[in-house]
């Protein structure tokens, strides 16, 4: 029997020399003539009859044919249409830039550029720090990253069309672009091969790690748990109702992961006093209560006695101590502001105390992922600013909806060591996961500076995952199928980048290109979480250009389209008055750290790598005592 792909290749090659009318390149044939001609040789074989069958009546779409974000539109078997409304391009294709799209793309630098010049000339950023021009980039790269974003939500997993049950079904994760057409020949549309390649192949051929490599941006394990604990409020896929279904129904930071997904879940978590949650006291310190206290439901295995479950927001939370930390911290810091706000408004009852101690957690958060995470993130000499006043002049909606591609590149696990260096201790992750005793054994204090002075993994480049992580990289890939994501490149173009036109351009080396392309075929068939984490990163940095180009409009348009951030809620009346939007105004991570335990330990995200970690002590608790 002739090979399929070959039979593919040939009668689509013939079509695309075949006249059309009004429908893709080599969709319909132009005569009967042509058709019969095509299917002589190939009439003896069902199979074969079969696949040149279902390629004349090829869908259109399926061959990607409408750009800059022109919504391709299918009529009858054979002809399509692109919508090219409002995207500031004309023509069949939507490739004709109009007069002032063309002015914009010839003064627009390339990401690359600007991310250069953003990331260096430390004398010219100190004067703008200083100056208004500060707050007026901040407001340019809020806006221009979050108008990539669309809102109100488009496309779920469900539907590869707008419809109302993808805007008011909030259940699903939205979609930036469509799923790949249910009946295109090939897995991802019209290009690379029949079969795409065994996921635990590509695991362990590209993903696996082979020796730790650490993270040159200088990345550490305190920055590795707060982005799984912070980004796992909003990122929790509900699998047992069906592909692309999210319990996290607030879409974005609501602090659920503090005071759990649901109002039965936040009452078991409630001391139902002074707005506080439950806790225990375990050698004099505040931790999350057991589930014999706070009977919620939580993720560990029936190794783990009851006595020893840590009742949290998050039920995976217990998996690992990084986390259980961030969670006390987060709990700590609700009671003490509960204390503040009680002190300050006496007549208020446990709801109000509770509510307002929330919003406050949640501007708290936002803060503390702007100018620390994101800054961190970011490398910019930017110094950024959380100022919801700098969007109240701008056309902004104040809502958002948690996407499918944001998850999957939101899988971080190469950031993780090959074991956990606790106060002088080797602990590997047979020991570390689901052991609350880490958490209570060392306290809070001893795992803040463990994690801060241990550096995490490199996330972009390949080869960086532990093997006790990686089957979460082949749950992606495979999640990724089931729910037809478009090939790379076609992201590429959804966040105004240009596509890959090599593996080697895409790797920025020919052992591993030459690999991918025995799998894939071709570069516009590679698919998008393994490209992601494959991708030449930029120099000195922790992973490529498409993972910062894509993940950062979600990231700013997920904080600031928090209600918190609206004119009617960012004043200090929401917050108690104007003790608590200090507090909202005044969040760090460091504050959040020193304020909640009993010494300051040596806490920051960056690693300083000119000097020695005991040197770096020395030198951080001295500005601590002289503050």
């Amino acid at each position: 029997m002739p090979n399929a792909a070959l039979i593919y290749s040939s009668t689509s090659r013939f079509a695309q020399q075949t006249q059309t009318h009004g429908g893709a390149p080599g969709i319909f044939f132009s005569s009967q003539l042509a058709f019969s001609k095509l299917l002589e040789p190939l009439l003896e074989d069902t199979f074969l009859f079969c696949i040149v069958l279902s390629l004349v009546w090829l869908n259109p779409c399926c061959y990607y044919p409408c750009q800059n974000r022109g919504i391709c539109v299918r009529y009858g078997l054979d002809r399509y249409e692109c919508d090219c409304t409002r995207t500031g391009f004309y023509g069949e294709y939507c490739t004709m830039p109009e007069f002032w799209t063309r002015v914009y793309r010839l003064l627009k630098p390339s990401p690359n550029i600007v991310h250069y010049i953003l990331t260096h000339f430390d004398w010219l950023w100190d004067i703008i720090n200083r100056t208004f021009l500060r707050d007026w980039l901040m407001h340019k790269v809020l806006t221009v990253r979050a108008n990539l974003i669309p809102s109100p939500p488009t496309y779920n997993s469900k539907y590869d069309y707008l419809n109302w049950e993808a805007y008011s079904n909030i259940t699903y994760y939205t979609r930036i672009l469509p799923p790949v057409p249910k009946d295109c020949p090939l897995p991802m549309g019209t290009k690379g091969k029949m079969k795409l390649p065994d996921p635990k192949l590509l695991a362990e051929k590209f993903l696996l790690r082979q020796n730790f490599r650490p993270d040159p941006q200088g990345t550490n394990l305190m920055f590795a748990f707060f982005a799984q604990h912070f980004t796992h409020q909003f990122f929790k896929t509900h699998n047992h109702i069906g592909l692309g279904f999210t319990k996290g129904l607030a879409h974005g930071v609501d602090a659920g992961h503090v005071y759990g997904d649901t109002l039965d879940r936040q009452l078991d978590l409630r001391l139902n006093k002074d707005g506080k949650l439950k806790y225990q006291v375990v050698n004099g310190e505040m931790y999350p209560p057991t589930v014999l206290d706070a009977p919620v439901k939580m993720s560990y295995p029936p190794s783990v006695p009851p006595e020893q479950q840590l009742a949290i927001g998050q039920e995976v939370f217990g998996l690992l101590p990084g986390l259980s930390m961030y969670a006390t911290l987060w709990l700590r810091e609700h009671n003490r502001v509960c204390d503040i706000l009680k002190q300050e408004h006496p007549t208020w009852g446990d709801e109000q105390l509770f509510q307002t101690t929330r919003l406050i957690i949640i501007g708290e958060t936002i803060r503390i992922v702007i100018e620390d995470y994101v800054q961190h993130l970011s490398g910019y000499r930017l110094k950024l600013n959380f100022d919801p006043t700098l969007l109240f002049t701008s056309q902004f909606q104040y809502q958002n909806r948690i996407a499918v591609e944001f998850n999957q590149l939101y899988h971080w696990h190469p950031l993780m060591p090959d074991s956990f260096q606790i106060d002088g201790e080797d602990i590997h992750y047979p020991q570390f996961i689901f052991n609350t005793s880490v958490l209570t054994h060392y306290g809070v204090e001893k795992l803040v500076e463990a994690f801060s002075t241990q550096p995490a993994g490199q996330i972009g480049g390949g080869h960086n995952i532990h093997p006790v992580v990686l089957r979460v990289a082949e749950g992606v890939i495979i999640e990724s199928r089931e729910l037809r994501l478009r090939p790379f490149n076609e992201y590429r173009k959804r966040f105004n980048l240009k596509p890959y036109t090599s593996f080697s351009e895409l790797t920025g080396e020919e052992e591993m290109a030459k690999e991918l392309e025995e799998l894939y075929g071709d570069i516009d068939a590679l698919e998008f979480y393994p490209a992601l984490l494959l991708e030449k990163t930029r120099s000195g940095a922790i992973f490529g250009e498409s993972m910062v180009e894509m993940g950062a409009p979600f990231s700013l348009k997920g904080l600031m389209g928090n209600p918190v951030c609206s004119p009617e809620y960012w004043k200090p009346s929401t917050f108690g008055g104007k003790i608590g939007f200090d507090i909202v105004n005044s969040a760090t991570l460091k504050k959040l750290v020193c304020l909640n335990t009993k010494w300051c330990p040596y806490v920051l995200w960056p690693l300083i790598k000119t000097i020695t970690i005991h040197m770096k002590k020395l030198i951080y608790h001295a500005m601590t005592c002289s503050e």
